[in-house]
């Protein structure tokens, strides 16, 4: 299928002073973006990159997970990297000798934690699940098995989390080690999902865990609880506090969708939330109780968010993911410090392998490396620059770097999912947007000189994989020419490319029409 693009309207106008000014003061679109590069809100909040999540320890030593994290890394920059499943058997981290002695390995974990620091990255530790040889019972989730019981000996857990804390500060280094997370456990409050125990246990678990962790250096910095939904985020201060327990931040989760949390095989229906803001309210309220707990100071890291929180929703391989993901960080903006993705994958087995290149999967890109929409919002949004400008638009970011460089970044989000169907009903269709008017970009200011204009587009058959894979039928299994013609038609290269020049007026005029969960990006790069 030929790669395709809205037209533009290619009226690029370089005014003389009073003429440019009067005519930016005119501008009545349906929409108007006015900019003024002079006019400097400040560094650009770099939230949404801070960390990205991914499936289990073990899935990182594949080949082609680990290639690409390298290409997420490199095009998207995310800094932390979390996952499940870091002591769990698979990793062959812990076992007891006929004595009842423990025996550590912690083979499996060097060679993923060397890699992930070998290309940039650093873990964001999930002390998590049981070792079977320490667990209290066999209650197990997923494919692959994380027994999510309390431990049998929680004076055991404490000598393990220790023990992995000094290998850790003995491999790295503690300055390294000192910038890392250690998250104890996940979402213990789905009591039939991640946890059999009680909140009073796990409680008791993080006590033991952050003993471990201080015992080794105090400067390393642990948090929970890890839940699900927002939840125990007062209960957590409340007790570390009464407890002088160490807290370092706050650790949650939130996703877009109505109804429940966990949906292990993506078998029960999800539906997305109508309320714009109601993923974003949440991250919101839950600053808001740390700031009015009696640990105000601590940080806030939302370690797993997205529109669903099944593997099996195909709003993930959506062109309408990319809108969703921008409108959600431009509202959240820096309540949070970090918002976690979940995750960067679909090579991510909790309901085992899966059998269809697009299949609702979490990854900004496929099985097969194919990059989704939502990888290629976050790869927009590492091209910004690090001075953001001043914008009353609500949907867009503008800024700029020290060479003059100048760029803008703006969608449209617009909830078309009908009443009375589900996710899994809907994404799953041919989707084609409709018109939504035009967007006028006036952005004043800019230096005089050469610049090459590259835009950049995400949207309804533009960097759309999905689409496009669905004009294939959506065969069950890609051929290796399939893959790398879906590769070359999605592939993020601007839609436009120009080289101009900007007079001494310093203004720039631009018109372009947009549809429903279109994502723009201009880039003006001074030559």
């Amino acid at each position: 299928m030929k790669k395709k693009h809205l037209p533009l309207i290619l009226a690029s106008l370089f005014l003389t002073n009073t003429f440019a000014q009067n005519q930016i003061s005119q501008v009545k679109a349906e929409r108007a973006i006015k900019i003024d590069v002079n006019q400097e809100k400040g560094p650009l909040n770099t939230s949404f990159k801070e960390c990205i999540g991914a499936g289990r320890a073990n899935e990182g030593l594949r080949a082609d997970w680990q290639q690409q994290l390298a290409i997420v890394k490199k095009e998207c920059d995310f800094k932390y990297i979390r996952m499940h499943g870091l002591l769990t058997d698979d990793m062959g981290v812990y076992r007891e000798d006929r004595k009842g002695n423990p025996e550590y390995n912690y083979q499996y974990i060097d060679v993923l934690y060397d890699y992930i620091l070998k290309i940039g990255m650093k873990p964001f530790v999930e002390l998590g699940f049981m070792p079977s040889a320490l667990a209290s019972g066999d209650k197990t989730i997923f494919w692959w098995r994380g027994n999510v019981t309390p431990p049998k000996d929680y004076k055991k857990w404490e000598a393990l989390i220790r023990n992995l804390a000094l290998h850790f500060t003995e491999r790295y280094g503690p300055d390294e080690v000192k910038t890392w997370y250690f998250e104890v456990w996940n979402e213990p409050n789905l009591k039939d999902g991640f946890w059999t125990g009680t909140q009073e246990d796990y409680f008791k678990l993080y006590q033991y865990s952050a003993r471990a962790i201080k015992s080794v250096n105090k400067e390393y910095k642990v948090g929970g609880p890890a839940t699900a939904g927002a939840a125990w985020v007062p209960e957590t201060i409340d007790f570390c506090k009464k407890n002088l327990v160490a807290l370092d931040f706050i650790s949650t989760h939130t996703y877009g969708v109505k109804q429940g949390f966990l949906d292990e095989y993506g078998s029960t229906g999800t539906v997305l939330d109508k309320n714009r803001s109601s993923l974003s309210s949440t991250v919101i309220n839950t600053h808001n109780q740390i700031k009015n707990s009696a640990m105000p100071g601590l940080k806030l890291h939302y370690t797993e968010w997205s529109s669903s929180y099944t593997p099996s929703d195909p709003l993930h391989d959506s062109y309408h993911e990319a809108a969703y993901i921008l409108e959600n960080l431009k509202q959240i903006g820096s309540v949070a410090n970090s918002m976690s993705y979940w995750v960067f994958t679909d090579i991510f087995e909790e309901a085992g392998p899966r059998f269809t290149p697009f299949h609702g999967g979490f990854g900004l890109m496929n099985t097969e490396g194919i990059k989704k929409p939502a990888f290629f919002a976050y790869s927009l949004l590492n091209k910004l620059g690090k001075t953001e400008l001043i914008n009353k638009d609500g949907s867009s970011w503008a800024c700029k770097n020290k060479k003059g460089d100048v760029q803008v970044l703006f969608w449209d989000y617009t909830y078309t999912l009908p009443d009375s169907i589900n996710n899994q009903a809907y994404y799953v269709r041919d989707l084609p947007a409709k018109p939504k008017g035009k967007v006028k970009l006036a952005i004043s200011g800019i230096h005089k000189g050469q610049y090459r204009m590259e835009i950049y587009q995400i949207g309804y058959k533009v960097n759309d994989p999905y689409t496009s894979y669905f004009f294939l039928n959506k065969p069950s299994q890609l051929s290796k020419a399939q893959v790398n013609a879906l590769k070359k038609q999605n592939d993020g290269s601007p839609i436009v490319k120009e080289n101009i020049t900007v007079n001494a007026s310093g203004v720039l005029l631009k018109e372009l029409a947009i549809r429903e969960n279109d994502v723009f990006f201009i880039n003006m790069i001074k030559l």
